[in-house]
């Protein structure tokens, strides 16, 4: 499956997993990385895992040599839960890393397991002071193919641009003559020819954009460029299939036709590209702040409201902002079992666990109340959703509407199914 394919949330839940991965470090080189790709056996990686515990039985430092053994044994028994790596293969991460706020000595084993966003490639074996994330990061790279079509009168070149691959697919003369300078009515009948010859070619250059993009599931949109005006000419009739009439991005000036000009395209893309995912999220914010504008009843927003309709199954579209910074806390009295769960800042996670030293349990009165877990809000709220069927959408602060969310509905707000009463 292609990035194209994948929901906000999950692309959202895969960097933030793999952004908390490669921020680890262990205290020596004892971090074990392993990506098992589709076409290996599961019994390959484990011989390889059992050749490198020989090896690093050599390892001089007690500790070290420890801690590797430890976490390829660790690894080997993820292995074993699985049959084979499945379409896209299996990534595992394990070793002992230092605990929060604590250095050596402090270290626990831990281990990861993920499952990459599409097939991967490598098989892949390394014991480092860090976990190697970068060909999975390199996978969330946008994957998407955008084509490009240059045209002026005399040429068009049609290309396809899937992350930093570039392939012109085709190219073509349009052996439109030139425009005349005579005058008088034979001028008027060489520009009504030259008018047909340019409607002719612009079908053609039409018939083979459709031929080309339309089989492409991944295609995200067009870039339609050209020097002069002949590209708005093109733009403005029916040479191009309706569905792909509606995914052109943009219409961009380039100095040349042929590959030159398609590099230029490029060049300028990156931005064109951005605002694919951004015109997508103002869509989505607009419809909210519509039901907002218009007092609907269709629409709440705050974690508490929010989560209690998520419960009620009342929840159609749950929006999260990617800058909120809150998580749910489980609070647990070791006395009796009492349990409670709040939300709370992330920042200040650690200020609230100091405030339950000495706070009497509500249910037994002993002071043995302590933070046993805690969930990044997103998370929590969304595992309700995916229970109740609802729609889930990871919304940047790169729009307006975006910082909208972030600041004045808390980053947390829901479009409902049915309007609430009282």
């Amino acid at each position: 499956m292609s990035t194209a394919k994948k929901s906000s949330l999950e692309l959202f839940r895969l960097r933030k997993t793999l952004q908390n991965l490669a921020g680890k470090e262990g205290s020596h080189t004892e971090l074990i990385t392993i990506y098992v790709p589709p076409d290996k056996q599961i019994s390959d990686a484990i011989n390889l895992l059992r050749n490198e515990y020989g090896t690093a039985s050599n390892i001089k430092s007690n500790v070290t040599r420890k801690n590797v053994l430890d976490a390829i044994i660790k690894v080997q028994q993820k292995l074993k839960l699985f049959k084979d790596p499945g379409e896209k293969g299996i990534v595992i991460f394990a070793g002992a890393l230092p605990q929060e706020g604590g250095g050596p000595g402090t270290e626990r084993m831990e281990t990861f397991v993920v499952v990459p966003p599409e097939p991967i490639k490598i098989f892949l074996y390394r014991c480092d002071s860090r976990f190697h994330t970068e060909y999975l990061q390199d996978m969330l790279k946008e994957k998407e193919t955008y084509g490009i079509i240059l045209v002026d009168a005399s040429d068009a070149t049609i290309a396809t641009l899937q992350g930093k691959r570039l392939d012109i697919v085709r190219q073509m003369y349009s052996g439109v003559t030139g425009k005349t300078r005579a005058g008088g009515q034979s001028a008027r009948r060489y520009e009504r020819l030259r008018d047909m010859q340019l409607n002719e070619y612009f079908h053609r250059v039409g018939n083979h954009a459709n031929e080309i993009f339309l089989p492409i599931d991944t295609l995200k949109g067009i870039i339609l460029a050209g020097p002069g005006p002949t590209k708005y000419d093109f733009e403005k009739g029916d040479y191009l299939n309706y569905q792909l009439k509606d995914k052109v991005l943009d219409v961009v000036d380039t100095a040349y036709v042929e590959e030159q000009g398609v590099k230029e395209v490029v060049e300028k893309a990156p931005e064109i590209m951005k605002k694919v995912r951004y015109i997508e999220e103002k869509e989505i914010m607009q419809k909210f702040l519509y039901e907002v504008g218009h007092d609907t009843g269709l629409i709440t927003y705050g974690e508490a409201e929010v989560r209690r309709l998520l419960e009620m199954g009342a929840v159609r579209l749950l929006l999260f902002s990617e800058g909120v910074n809150l998580i749910r806390a489980t609070v647990k009295c070791s006395a009796c079992g009492y349990e409670e769960k709040q939300t709370i800042k992330a920042s200040e996670k650690k200020a609230f666990e100091d405030s339950l030293a000495g706070k009497q349990c509500p249910q037994c009165h002993a002071p043995s109340l302590a933070v046993v877990d805690t969930t990044d809000i997103i998370d929590d709220l969304a595992q309700i959703a995916e229970l109740a069927g609802t729609e889930v959408e990871v919304i940047s602060t790169a729009t307006e509407e975006g910082q909208m969310l972030k600041n004045a509905f808390g980053g947390i707000a829901a479009m409902l199914r049915f309007r609430q009463q009282g």
